[in-house]
């Protein structure tokens, strides 16, 4: 009893001081440290942002054609144009509504789905439809009712989406989503990348998905590879993306808060962000991250709105922001209107510069190549940090320029071999190295290490030491 009643004070001062902690830190937190580092975004990349959420406001309306909350640029929808919309009547709650529209004026095949529905309780079930590590996809792990939701859309829309991608080749096939939307947009385009036949063989560079507001719904690895594909919006200060939380504990927990902000201080103070990147099962954000800033710590007000993207590992929106305003930046409406105005602004910059067609056209192809840097440092950057499975992140599916790395690798090893070669010269003589050179081509093409070509071409002395006196060398 003695050492219970003396271990029970230590506990609560330790506890304490880890509240205390947590909450220094949270409070000093602000979400432009989750960017700082990063890139500024381009207008070309960041154009589509606003259209896609506007497209996804319009899965709200019971009539596109008589519209009642439409937004003060307009939906941007052509009536004739939208081919089908699915309620959650329709869809008998296994999946959010959606609407598939084919838009000819960006040449695009575009499916958007809508977010949470407060009112539904289907939506409620396929979030907590999980478990930690119980569904394995593709080397990772995803979030498994919200994968089950995009099998079901997959499924009743593949023979019209196959026909569309078919009867259009020119056109980009594109999945956007907002909150709960989101994840079931990301899972959809990682059906479709990984099983391409479903839509006739689509080709991987013409799938892309925008998840607006997304919930962490991919393992870490899936969440670098396929960041070529998948690009997450996020809103300053928005809690989803930043809530390591499980979804399903979360709304487990709604009666009672409190203990699961004391897990969550508990977790952030004693364990450390390196341990956490190495658990395989845990969710993040997915893709590629733009991240829209336009308030300042000890600031008050809104400030222009600025937009920065990277394809980070650590640091990935692991932080919850202490902020009035956690809840409101998750709203599709406000990251609209903050996107748009970000827009305009990038707009506004680039035509007081006047920046003619061929170098804008440059710019969009260096802008590639910048980005594809970008895929192949945070491979690096996963790999450096032991990321599981992060050595099967590869090109397999075209992220990266597969001929273009086998290339440098081959240059790279011809060049150590050059090294090798000259550093051999002394041993054996400058006449024998010509020889040497041609053998170790026979060896690359035929396989054999190195050490296997050294010992075919020495001997060895009483003392056990190498000597190149074969006449092999010499031939």
């Amino acid at each position: 009893m003695s050492i219970l009643c003396g271990c029970c004070p230590l506990l609560e001062c330790v506890y304490c001081l880890g509240c205390a902690r947590w909450g220094y830190k949270r409070c000093l937190y602000t979400a432009g440290h989750d960017s700082k580092d990063w890139g500024l975004a381009t207008t070309d990349e960041f154009e589509p942002v606003p259209r896609f959420c506007r497209y996804i406001l319009a899965v709200y309306e019971d009539d596109i054609r008589n519209p009642l909350w439409e937004p003060p640029e307009g939906y941007g929808i052509n009536p004739d144009w939208l081919l089908l919309k699915k309620t959650y009547e329709d869809t008998q709650g296994r999946a959010p509504a959606y609407i598939l529209y084919l838009d000819h004026v960006h040449h695009d095949i575009v499916v958007a789905i809508r977010g949470l529905n407060l009112a539904k309780e289907s939506d409620y079930a396929m979030l907590m439809d999980n478990k930690l590590g119980e569904r394995r996809f593709d080397g990772g792990y995803v979030h498994n009712g919200l994968l089950k939701s995009a099998g079901y859309v997959l499924d009743e829309e593949c023979k019209v989406l196959k026909e569309l991608v078919k009867k259009n080749p020119s056109y980009t096939l594109t999945f956007a989503g907002h909150s709960l939307g989101s994840g079931v947009a990301t899972m959809l385009a990682l059906l479709v990348v990984r099983h391409p036949d479903r839509l006739g063989y689509i080709d991987r560079k013409r799938v892309r998905c925008f998840a607006i507001a997304p919930a962490r719904c991919m393992s870490l690895n899936l969440a670098v590879r396929y960041a070529d594909v998948i690009n997450s919006v996020i809103l300053q200060d928005d809690f989803l993306p930043r809530t390591a939380t499980p979804l399903e504990d979360i709304f487990k927990s709604l009666f009672c808060l409190p203990c699961l902000l004391c897990i969550r201080c508990m977790k952030d103070t004693c364990v450390p962000e390196q341990k956490m990147l190495k658990d395989p099962r845990r969710l993040y954000a997915p893709g590629r991250m733009y991240h829209i800033v336009e308030r300042k710590p000890c600031r008050l007000g809104r400030y222009p709105p600025v937009v920065k993207t990277a394809v980070p590992v650590d640091g990935r929106f692991e932080h919850i922001v202490l902020s009035c305003n956690a809840t409101s930046d998750h709203a599709i409406i406000w990251i609209e209107r903050e996107a748009q105005r970000a827009l305009n602004l990038m707009l506004e910059k680039e035509n007081k510069m006047e920046i003619p067609e061929k170098q804008r056209m440059e710019r969009q192809e260096s802008l590639a190549r910048e980005h594809n840097l970008e895929y192949r440092a945070a491979l690096r950057r996963a790999v450096t940090l032991d990321v599981p499975h992060a050595e099967s992140i590869s090109s397999e599916y075209g992220t990266f320029d597969k001929a273009q790395e086998d290339e440098t690798e081959e240059e790279e090893t011809e060049e150590e071999e050059e090294e090798e070669t000259e550093s051999i010269a002394p041993m054996v003589g400058e006449s024998s190295t010509s020889s040497l050179r041609a053998l170790y081509r026979k060896r690359r093409k035929r396989g054999v290490s190195w050490d296997e070509l050294i010992e075919s071409l020495s001997e060895r002395d009483e003392s056990g030491n190498l000597t190149f006196e074969k006449s092999d060398l010499h031939q």
